[in-house]
């Protein structure tokens, strides 16, 4: 699959977030950020701001949910126009049910480790699966400093991705930058989120081309490419 570039609008001006969409037309997804104050320590949006975001753009929205009980909450945002919809395993009660739920609404169905959850103890989850999302900062807040710590796990669930084989995505978020991003690529993560380093930008645009650039030439040369 082709590396791909999922901006995240947590970095961007809440105000402009039309504008902010507009300005990243050259991205594969467009990264949005649910927090509700209780799984992390931040508020952001919800909604009824993905409905209008919907509206807004023609980019595929890539919904993030950092939040408690994404069982009941998770398909309204598929119902909402999400074309992929992450929850937390640390919050699912019901995570097969949940990914199939979210998959007969339409959208596909990720699921998210924060930086000490190892990947091992859901290795026969990924069968229902659409994404799996590597976090490489503390969920809460952009702008952190990259985990260099979750490199390895980001090439321990490409080895399980390749071991079951299908099409399932590994996402890495969190201090992605053009520093940072290849280590990502060469360990197997093949779509990639970015905050700051887009809307900090005073040329998004741009910054999404270099990233793209740096994470495919990093995955041509990339072990895993070889061993599937």
């Amino acid at each position: 699959m082709a590396v791909q570039i999922s901006p995240s609008i947590l970095s961007a001006d809440f105000a402009r977030l039309a504008d902010a969409a507009a300005s990243v037309s050259n991205a594969d997804w467009l990264h949005v950020d649910v927090m509700d104050n209780h799984f992390v320590p931040n508020l952001t949006i919800g909604l009824p701001v993905v409905e209008s975001l919907r509206a807004a753009t023609t980019l595929p929205m890539d919904c993030h949910l950092m939040i408690e009980d994404p069982d009941r909450w998770a398909p309204a945002y598929a119902e909402a126009g999400a074309a992929s919809v992450t929850f937390h395993i640390e919050a699912a009660r019901a995570p097969i049910r949940l990914a199939r739920e979210l998959r007969a609404l339409g959208a596909r169905a990720g699921m998210a480790l924060k930086p000490a959850t190892p990947v091992e103890p859901y290795e026969d989850l990924l069968a229902e699966l659409d994404l799996l999302l590597v976090m490489t900062v503390e969920p809460g807040f952009g702008g952190q400093k990259f985990l260099d710590v979750c490199v390895p796990k980001i090439r321990r669930s490409r080895e399980l991705i390749a071991k079951h084989g299908g099409e399932l995505w590994l996402q890495v978020d969190g201090g992605v930058s053009a520093e940072t991003i290849e280590r990502c690529a060469e360990a197997g993560a093949d779509v990639f989120v970015a905050g700051s380093a887009v809307f900090s930008s005073d040329d998004p645009g741009r910054v999404i081309d270099e990233l793209r650039r740096r994470a495919s030439e990093a995955t041509a040369r990339a072990s895993w490419q070889f061993a599937r």
